[in-house]
């Protein structure tokens, strides 16, 4: 399995390069990254990082189609990169605390895993995140920001030591991304 980990962290670095640079290829790469980090976690028993990836795989067809739709159905303009509506936050937070909590529950009494609550806390906080890219709001770095972070940590627990480099890569250019966003952010709205 040691290749498709290797094969899997090329491609997220060319997804990483593609989010950071706002191009909407990056849903190529985003659909075929979890298709080979479903086979790497089931194996390594990240049994939530094997569901979100599943979720990962739609959420890149639903963010491919809403980036291609762009800013409206009769204008032919690109989605901008926005702000997260402050009447967003009440609901991300209640289905970050919903999935949080279930797949928690899950994870505790269906599976053997060893680490349910990192587990559960970086896929719930995942679903938001590629929720909040999809829709281009600038804020989805610091979701991204925290959970590369946490996986780094548990991906060298768990003896994934490629697969934490990527996501150690993927803190550092996260912070760089959310500047990045920003600034194009303010040159689109001009």
């Amino acid at each position: 399995m040691n290749y498709l980990e290797i094969t899997g962290t090329l491609i997220g670095l060319i997804y990483l390069w593609l989010e950071y640079r706002a191009s909407i290829y990056l849903w190529i790469a985003g659909i075929i990254m979890p298709a080979i980090y479903i086979f790497v976690y089931y194996r390594a028993g990240l049994y939530a990082d094997f569901g979100i990836n599943i979720y990962y795989l739609l959420a890149a067809v639903y963010g491919w189609i809403v980036w291609m739709r762009g800013a409206g159905r009769e204008s032919k303009a690109e989605l901008p990169i926005t702000h997260t509506p402050p009447e967003r936050y009440l609901p991300l937070t209640a289905v970050f605390l919903a999935a949080f909590l279930g797949i928690a529950w899950i994870l505790i009494r269906f599976t053997d895993s060893n680490v349910p609550w990192l587990d559960s806390f970086t896929t719930a906080l995942s679903i938001i995140g590629m929720w909040m890219l999809a829709r281009k709001y600038v804020e989805q770095w610091w979701a991204w920001i925290l959970v590369d972070v946490v996986c780094c940590g548990l991906y060298i627990y768990k003896e994934l030591y490629f697969t934490s480099a990527l996501y150690g890569l993927y803190s550092i250019i996260a912070i760089f991304g959310y500047f990045k966003w920003k600034q194009m952010m303010h040159y689109e709205s001009k």
